[in-house]
């Protein structure tokens, strides 16, 4: 009798932030994110030298979880949902534990993109999200495997998702995302006119 299974599983985790820890105050958040914003000169200056659209406190802001309680907060929360997301893993972690390594906010406007990329030097990223208004681009993940396809066929649409070479995942405010940092990924084009919000994150094992 044949058998076929699926191997080597990509996991992505999918929660709403109350789920776990204190509640986060949304607004609080949010007006913090356009505060930080509109203060951090210097990261103001790194989006522009290098074209990032919009901001981004990755390059200038290593702290916020000290320069901000509602950051504090956040990541108490934020550490609880990855240590359950380490559990679904399975990760032998010995006597070593994840912890967060950097912190940082994301506002791209109207026309706003991410181009893909991956989290080297990590062991888990993430996202949640802030804002999201209507017709702001889904997160896209990309098939890790698809550089070894070659001459491999397209599949047909309809395909089921665990056979996609890109899914696409529409976040609601207050729900974060992990995965693995080496699962890479993307921002498509923000076709709404308002921002969309978000703080990003990774965690290493030290």
């Amino acid at each position: 009798m044949s058998e076929i299974k699926s191997l080597f599983a990509t996991r992505l985790y999918r929660a709403t932030l109350s789920e776990l820890g204190d509640p986060i105050e949304a607004e609080e958040l949010e007006n913090s994110c356009y505060s930080i914003a509109e203060d951090d000169e210097a990261g103001q200056q790194w989006c522009e030298d290098n074209d990032y659209p919009g901001y981004t406190s990755y390059a200038s802001l290593t702290d916020l979880g000290w320069r901000f309680p509602i950051f504090a907060d956040l990541v108490k929360v934020l550490d609880q949902h990855v240590a359950a997301f380490a559990k679904d893993l399975e990760f032998d972690l010995g006597e070593r534990e994840l912890k967060l390594e950097d912190i940082w906010i994301n506002i791209l406007p109207e026309g706003g993109t991410h181009s893909s990329h991956i989290h080297p030097h990590s062991v888990i990223s993430g996202t949640t999200y802030v804002a999201m208004p209507e017709g702001a681009s889904a997160l896209k993940l990309e098939d890790p495997r698809l550089p070894m396809m070659m001459a491999a066929p397209t599949r047909v649409k309809g395909a089921r998702e665990e056979l996609k070479s890109f899914i696409y995942v529409a976040p609601k405010p207050g729900e974060v995302l992990l995965w693995e940092s080496w699962l890479r990924h993307e921002v498509p084009m923000n076709m709404s006119e308002e921002d969309r919000i978000s703080v990003s994150f990774n965690y290493s094992w030290g």
